[in-house]
């Protein structure tokens, strides 16, 4: 069966319109990275101005060391926040890419499926055992496909599961931190 110039038009049409929405999809998000940057650089510069100024009023080591750790708190929540945010913009980002090639590979596979089918219907007599031995071979490509399209979504989740593991981590290290640090001041 071959496909006609329409279809195929139709196809590439098809694939245009899933590109451009991807493009739009991407500039979107360079467009977020661009505001979560401008924020932060906006939120750390007047941080620095008002540490500077706690620090600046500190009257003796004790105070001086309260003050820095006070102030060393909410910097690194900022940077742990702004780091999730960053990593939740770019996985965002892969997963739209991957689930556009995951789609592009289901309907390729599809075609191909159909064109085949067709065409073994067409074939010679005497080739059937030829015919039973593509079909056999595709079936175990498409399983082999799907095991490792589960086992990489299965690793983006043990990924993030740990990203926010992490955090919660860093989290907690920087406000025992910071309650030593108060403690000791």
């Amino acid at each position: 069966m071959m496909m006609t110039p329409e279809q195929i038009l139709d196809v590439q049409k098809s694939n245009l319109e899933k590109i451009l929405g991807l493009s739009q999809k991407s500039f979107s998000n360079v467009e977020k990275v661009v505001e979560l940057h401008l924020n932060a650089v906006k939120s750390y510069m007047e941080d620095s101005v008002e540490a500077v100024k706690a620090l600046s009023s500190a009257k003796d080591i004790q105070d001086f060391m309260a003050v820095s750790s006070s102030v060393a708190q909410p910097l690194s929540e900022k940077a742990v926040s702004y780091s999730k945010d960053m990593y939740a913009l770019s996985s965002g980002m892969v997963s739209e890419a991957a689930k556009l090639v995951e789609e592009q590979v289901s309907e390729s596979n599809k075609k191909f499926v159909e064109l085949f089918e067709s065409a073994s219907k067409n074939a010679p007599a005497g080739s059937e055992g030829a015919v039973a031995l593509m079909k056999s071979a595709l079936t175990a490509a498409n399983t082999a496909y799907d095991s490792v399209s589960k086992a990489t979504k299965q690793a983006v989740e043990m990924a993030e599961a740990n990203m926010d593991a992490a955090t919660s981590a860093t989290i907690k290290a920087a406000n025992t931190a910071s309650s030593k640090a108060r403690k000791a001041a």
